[in-house]
């Protein structure tokens, strides 16, 4: 079976080398806020960043920032967790957090989704 060059160095049989990621998820309010997070996450851990999504929701001129930004990390877990934790330190000085989770090894329907963003539509 072909093999596949992970983040980490490693190799894993085809198709298994992204399932075998933890993903971190941290919504925040407004884009600078996302840059700012996952800049401290990508210092923090070994992580790469997946594309950006963003929401506006029905209510948002009640928010602080009316656009709600999803910062989705990659990496083993130890590192997403250290990512996500210097990214919520960040987010909360800043606009603040909507919510957070880490999905220690997300289904291949899971990955696929990951990959959706709204950043390129109107």
């Amino acid at each position: 079976m072909e093999e596949i060059l992970r983040v980490d160095g490693g190799s894993a049989p085809e198709g298994t080398a992204e399932t075998e990621e933890a993903v971190g998820l941290l919504e925040v309010f407004g884009l600078v806020c996302a840059f700012l997070a996952a800049d401290a996450g990508c210092k923090a851990g070994n992580v790469r960043l997946e594309v950006f999504d963003k929401n506006k929701p029905a209510n948002a001129d009640a928010l602080p920032v009316p656009l709600l930004v999803t910062v989705k990390f990659r990496g083993d877990i130890e590192d997403v967790t250290e990512a996500m934790k210097a990214a919520e330190a960040v987010a909360l000085a800043n606009s603040g957090i909507v919510t957070k989770h880490i999905i220690p090894r997300p289904t291949k329907d899971t990955e696929k989704m990951l990959k959706i963003s709204a950043l390129d539509k109107d």
